[in-house]
């Protein structure tokens, strides 16, 4: 029976060197890596074929933080949620009336843009709403 491979023996992704490369950049943005320790490094990560040669590319950096997340539109909290459900509506009830009215000026034709009095008066409170901040994530 063989000996089990070594964590750091374990053969890499071009996955795992992309990520590594990712954090690399994050710290170059920081100003822990010059541009030239930057580059190097990153030829190291892709020339890279086991998990401790990537070890050894970033061991001299604090723990490489993970990409940021997708922002996200609302919070949470009960506000969030409130405007959530409160765009999802206005959105709904906008593109029910546009299609309406497209339907109509295509077969009757020269008819007012009525659907506009549906959506510009709520879509501006919740424009508002949301410029002054509620229900919005704090950057």
């Amino acid at each position: 029976m063989s000996e089990p491979v070594r964590q750091q023996d374990l053969r890499v992704s071009d996955a795992e060197r992309s990520a590594v490369a990712s954090g690399l950049q994050r710290a170059h943005d920081a100003g822990q890596l010059d541009l030239d320790e930057f580059d190097q490094r990153v030829r190291e990560v892709w020339a890279a074929r086991t998990r401790g040669e990537l070890e050894r590319v970033t061991a001299d950096l604090p723990a490489l933080l993970p990409p940021p997340g997708p922002r996200r539109a609302f919070t949470d909290d009960a506000p969030g949620l409130a405007m959530k459900v409160l765009t999802i509506n206005w959105v709904c009830v906008s593109l029910v009336n546009l299609v309406v009215w497209g339907i109509l000026e295509l077969t009757v034709g020269g008819v007012h843009p009525w659907w506009l009095y549906v959506a510009a008066p709520p879509g501006a409170v919740l424009g508002t709403l949301s410029a002054i901040g509620i229900g919005r994530p704090r950057d």
